[in-house]
């Protein structure tokens, strides 16, 4: 207590918020804020020199004592062990996740040694870009059906750096051999019976790794996975071209992709927003992150502007929802008094329309309680003096985006979308789809249009497993 501990204290923060991967509060009472320093009285166990500000923290949040990276790596027969598994598997998934990120390069030598896909989960978006040839984007619900033939069809799985609790769409125990790399020990096979766990750092253990691994001569199994992908690409984009209003998410998605600036940081948020952030396409370079792991509303904004803070020199987007921008308007003000050049993209379509597909999907119950109170975000941004745009015909997208992207300070860009676009992509398990069709049979007031979204996009022929549950789906369309 007192400013003479404030260097202190800040350190030990910092060290346990990076070295442990969670948040650390600093709290400083008023009584302390209102110390001089002549009152100021250090404790005896301050003794200086105790704590070396010589330390530095390496972009990765590793210590680096005398400038040299602190990396944690696992034994040498360790490693062995796992490339035995590894070479001796023809068909190998990766799945990549938060701790996977720093990696990105060394994932995609792995990745072409083993002839493997890369799945992410959602906090490991960006721990490889998703224009990589290696990549078959995201996985769970609201992944994609390249993720998903990825983890059917292996006898080999690598974790990397992710506890995903999407692991029922992982392979089946027993299916596949699985090596998991991840930092923290008490995460090995917490998801999936692996034969080999690496305590270590993602870059290092794979580092150490690669020189071991035989190269797959057979590359179906990864040509299988980069043509479908290509497919899933296809039909986002023609999900893109549509002019009908409400808008479809995937025209937002689409656009802004293509209005990303390089560089750029993108934080998300919860809801359907996370699976049309998912359908962002990031190109090399680019970050993203989102409150994966708690699944908190209203973090997009509070994320962009420490990253805007972080990093001044970088362009940041907030992409949100309306049910998650509600929750913290008033950062919309923030941005102004501070000059912070974010672009917030809200993509408004009066409903917490997540829970209407929990409700129906997951449950096979009619929605209840999701509808919001109408907002004019554009008007809020306008009254906190930000500039502020508002696009509802598909056509005016791209304009729109690149004259945002474009303008020199805070923006919001308001986005009026069809909530019941489904987020599911053709990932669909029939359980679901089953809910679903007991859910409109219950008298879902949106059956109509739920039931026409599900089934365009010759989603029934992608999907062959779910179509005597469309054909109940099709009766309310």
């Amino acid at each position: 207590m007192g400013p003479a501990h404030a260097v202190t204290a800040t350190d030990l923060a910092v060290r346990s918020a990076l070295m442990n991967r969670t948040p650390s509060h600093l709290a400083i009472p008023i009584d302390v804020q209102s110390f001089t320093l002549e009152q100021d009285t250090a404790s005896p166990k301050n003794v200086p020199g105790h704590l070396s500000p010589g330390e530095r923290l390496s972009p990765a949040g590793h210590l680096t004592p005398a400038g040299q990276p602190f990396t944690v790596v696992p034994p040498d027969e360790r490693l062995r062990a796992a490339a035995e598994v590894l070479n001796s598997c023809s068909r190998v998934a990766i799945c990549a996740g938060a701790g996977a990120r720093g990696a990105g390069d060394l994932l995609e030598r792995v990745a072409e040694v083993l002839g493997a896909p890369i799945v992410k989960a959602g906090l490991g978006k960006d721990c490889v870009p998703d224009d990589s040839p290696y990549t078959t984007g995201g996985m769970g619900l609201i992944g994609t059906r390249a993720s998903h033939e990825a983890f059917e069809d292996c006898d080999g799985f690598l974790i990397v750096g992710s506890s995903t609790p999407y692991y029922e769409f992982w392979p089946r125990p027993g299916q596949a051999r699985g090596v998991q790399i991840d930092l923290n020990a008490d995460r090995i096979a917490l998801r999936y019976p692996v034969e080999v766990g690496l305590v270590g750092h993602a870059a290092a253990v794979l580092e150490r790794l690669l020189p071991l691994l035989e190269r797959k001569a057979d590359r179906s199994f990864l040509e299988r996975a980069r043509a479908t992908t290509r497919r899933w690409w296809d039909l986002i984009g023609e999900q893109a071209a549509s002019s009908g209003t409400p808008m479809r998410p995937q025209v937002v998605t689409w656009e802004l992709s293509k209005a990303l600036p390089d560089e750029a940081i993108v934080t998300g948020d919860a809801g359907t927003v996370t699976a049309w952030g998912g359908r962002l396409r990031l190109r090399r370079g680019m970050r993203y992150s989102f409150s994966g792991t708690l699944c908190t509303m209203g973090a997009a904004l509070p994320y962009a502007i420490g990253a805007q803070l972080a990093h001044p020199g970088r362009p940041v987007i907030a992409f949100t929802g309306d049910g998650s921008l509600s929750m913290g308007m008033g950062e919309l003000a923030t941005l102004a008094q501070y000059d912070l050049p974010v672009k917030v993209v809200v993509l408004r379509n009066d409903s917490l329309a997540l829970e209407v597909w929990e409700q129906t999907a997951l449950l096979g119950n009619p929605q209840m309680g999701c509808a919001l109170h109408p907002v004019d975000f554009a008007a809020v941004a306008r009254a906190c003096g930000l500039r502020a745009f508002r696009v509802e015909d598909p056509a005016e997208a791209a304009g729109v985006f690149a004259e945002a992207m474009a303008f020199d300070g805070p923006c919001l860009v308001e986005a009026v979308t069809d909530p019941y676009e489904a987020p599911f992509g053709e990932t669909l398990q029939p359980a679901h789809a089953a809910h679903i069709a007991e859910a409109l049979g219950k008298g879902e007031t949106a059956a109509s249009a739920i039931a026409g979204n599900l089934l365009r996009d010759g989603r029934v022929a992608m999907s062959p497993a779910l179509r005597q549950h469309y054909d109940d789906i099709a009766r309310y369309r």
